[in-house]
Parts: C-alpha cells; sequence; structure tokens
C-alpha cells in the first residue's frame, strides 16, 4: 500500500534529519537510461562517491536518508511508476514536481501536509507561509496520530523547518527568511503519477477523479475532470468521460 494513500500509515519523523535532499536525488538520477535495482544505487553512492561525500560514513548516511525518501528500488510499484513520468519530463520544474509528489506519496506526513495545509494556502497565490504554523498543523495531528507525541518539541521543529525547506526545493515555495507560495503550472508528469499511484491502490476509475490526493499538484477534487480533459486535448493522456463511463489511460508517452 502506498502511504500516502492509506488511512492507518502513521507518521514519520525523517524530515528532522535534513530536508527532501532533492538537489542529492537529482544529481544521483542525473545521466541514468534506466532504473536501477537498490543495490546498484547503493553502489553508485557508497563505492563510486557519486554526491561527492567525504567520508565512508557521510556516504552511509545519505544513502540511508536518500533511500527512505525515494525508495530508489526499480522493482518496487510506485518508483517504477515515478520513473515512466521522470523520463518524460520535459523541464526542471516538471521534474521537481515529480519527484515531491514520489516524496509525498511515500512519507504520509508530508502528504497529509501537501494535502491540508500547503493546498488552500497555494490556492491563494502568493500567500506568506511560516514554519509555526507547520508545528501547529502536526500538533494538531497528535490525536489521530500518537506517534507525535513520542517526539521531542525541537524535532518537531526540525521537520518543520526542513519541511519548508524542501517544499522551496521543489518549486512551491520562494524565499529563505521569509516564504512565499508558488502554485505550480499544470505539468503531464506528475499528474500521471498520481494516477498510476491511484491504480497501484487499485482505485477506480470514478473514485479516482474525486481524489484528495490531486490537491498535492493545487488541483481541487472538483476540478480533477477539467484538468484531465486538458491534458487530454494537448495529447498528454488520454481521457473521456461519457454518463458513468470513463476512459483513462496514462501509457503514451512519445
Amino acid at each position: 500500500m502506498i502511504p500516502a494513500l492509506d488511512r492507518k500509515q502513521p507518521y514519520f519523523s525523517r524530515l528532522s534529519a535534513r530536508s527532501a535532499i532533492y538537489t542529492e536525488f537529482r544529481l544521483l538520477l542525473d545521466g541514468i537510461d534506466a532504473p536501477l535495482n537498490g543495490i546498484e544505487y547503493r553502489r553508485l553512492v557508497l563505492e563510486q562517491n557519486r554526491l561527492a561525500r567525504p567520508s565512508t560514513s557521510a556516504r552511509k548516511k545519505i544513502w540511508k536518508e536518500l533511500k527512505s525518501r525515494y525508495l530508489l528500488e526499480r522493482d518496487h510499484p510506485l518508483f517504477a511508476a515515478f520513473w515512466s513520468e521522470w523520463i518524460s519530463c520535459r523541464s526542471e520544474p516538471e521534474k521537481a514536481l515529480t519527484a515531491y509528489i514520489l516524496l509525498a506519496l511515500n512519507d504520509r506526513l508530508v502528504a497529509d501536509l501537501g494535502i491540508e495545509w500547503l493546498f488552500p494556502r497555494l490556492r491563494r497565490g502568493a500567500s506568506e507561509i511560516r514554519v509555526e504554523e507547520v508545528q501547529s498543523f502536526i500538533r494538531s495531528r497528535a490525536g489521530s496520530h500518537p506517534e507525535i507525541k513520542g517526539w521531542a518539541e525541537e524535532t518537531r521543529k526540525r521537520v518543520a523547518q526542513h519541511y519548508m525547506a524542501s517544499i522551496r526545493d521543489f518549486g512551491l515555495a520562494k524565499g529563505k527568511v521569509r516564504k512565499v507560495t508558488v502554485p505550480p503550472a499544470l505539468y503531464a508528469a506528475p499528474t500521471r503519477l498520481l494516477i498510476r499511484a491511484l491504480r497501484i491502490s487499485r482505485k477506480k476509475p470514478a473514485s479516482m477523479i474525486r481524489d484528495p490526493i490531486f490537491r498535492l499538484i493545487a488541483v481541487d477534487p472538483s476540478e480533477v475532470v477539467n484538468v484531465l480533459g486538458e491534458l487530454n486535448r494537448r495529447g498528454e493522456l488520454h481521457f473521456k468521460m461519457q454518463a458513468d463511463v470513463i476512459e483513462l489511460e496514462v501509457e503514451m508517452i512519445k
């Protein structure tokens, strides 16, 4: 089950150590023509020092953090879905947003923050956002996610700080001290990745087109049909809806 689509999944404080490390993830994948298995990715980081870390311990640490965030295993259904879309990206912003979707789908806390906290702020346009607001959101979830009660206050603060740095790195915010949101453009790859994830989770088309997961790309569930229609017109996927019959195909990469 994909963590973001499973209500029983717990929250993890993996962002307390550092941000989403998208730059390192991007460098690791750069120039690779086909997805690798976990052993091969690990070898690139530890033995070939692809990320230019000064010591073995530093290489092991960055590998552990990359693996937990981005899966890095070609046989994992979600990573395989991600790779199919990653290689189709036509711009750096599209790549960044697609990587963000992979991270969010693999991390329930990041997903909930994106769907419930970040979404309305993206919809307001250039909206100022603060670390304290993220901390407040995390505290508010202690009832439904008792694991939060075991986190020190400093851990919660670091998670919030690194989340804010991460969404900036993914292009959803800008600014170092004062951050404001940057609503994303409509890109095909991250949208198709969401559809692929819903299929992996065995969602039916009728429920897929109303799923709140699309809020990760700043699309309200009520707008999904229009978004899919637009991507269909662009030739980025196939979508047709007539009464209760829905045709939706994403395997249209040229």
